[in-house]
């Protein structure tokens, strides 16, 4: 069984919602990043979502367009991050990692070959950004094959017809965008993360003592307000 649907299913078991924090691979280094997978481990992260540096992160607001590029500076790429989770695989063998970012590095890979290198680092979801189902089933298909989840997007203005289609593609969670355009600052909006155990989104906003900052700055260290309101994983995909 993929480690998602495991640990949604010990979720379930325990009437417990999921704590899924995020960190931009390479920011402020590598070395911090992989300090930060403990961390998070130990914080009690359920899953933990890495982002794959990319220079045109077009869904991205300043705030992890910022650590995209510092971490770009260092030449981190996708091999750094594919190496990255498998060093933590090393001294953790239950946590779920997902990988979230743009098909660019991925193309320039091949599909497959990142599928294989994503097995054997021990990968388990990967969720990109600009794959649209309909335009992704060879890509989904790669990472049925090898038990990783293919991870997809709804937002606020998703008609009821393409939530069905995406619930019949995806694996592991879906996601869903709280705010219409970019993530990034925006003082109105509460900042946390849910993600529902059971398939049945809840009617109530989720309590304050989920809130969860998501940015990439703050959790290297830096003093500043959570300033990311993250996509939010509604519920496992089933299928």
């Amino acid at each position: 069984m993929n480690r998602i649907d495991a640990t949604f299913a010990k979720l379930k078991a325990a009437g417990r919602t999921a704590l899924i924090p995020y960190v931009t691979t390479g920011d402020p280094s590598l070395a911090a990043t992989r300090a930060i997978m403990d961390s998070l481990v130990v914080a009690g992260a359920d899953v933990i979502e890495l982002g794959v540096p990319f220079s045109d992160p077009m869904a991205d607001g300043p705030v992890i367009q910022r650590a995209g590029e510092r971490a770009l500076a260092q030449g981190v790429g996708l091999n750094d991050v594919l190496d990255t989770v498998g060093d933590f695989r090393r001294s953790n063998a239950v946590t779920p990692v997902v990988l979230m970012g743009y098909a660019n590095p991925i193309e320039a890979m091949g599909g497959a070959r990142f599928a294989d290198r994503a097995k054997e680092s021990g990968v388990d979801g990967v969720l990109v950004v600009d794959y649209p189902p309909e335009e992704a089933a060879d890509f989904t298909q790669l990472l049925a094959a090898r038990d990783i989840a293919a991870i997809f997007l709804l937002s606020p203005t998703t008609t009821e017809a393409r939530i069905a289609a995406v619930a019949k593609v995806a694996r592991g969670y879906v996601y869903y965008v709280s705010l219409k355009g970019v993530t990034g600052a925006n003082s109105s909006a509460c900042r946390w993360a849910w993600a529902s155990a059971s398939a049945t989104p809840p009617a109530h906003k989720p309590s304050p003592r989920m809130r969860m900052p998501w940015s990439s700055a703050r959790v290297s260290s830096r003093k500043s307000k959570p300033v990311r309101p993250r996509k939010q994983p509604l519920a496992p995909a089933h299928g």
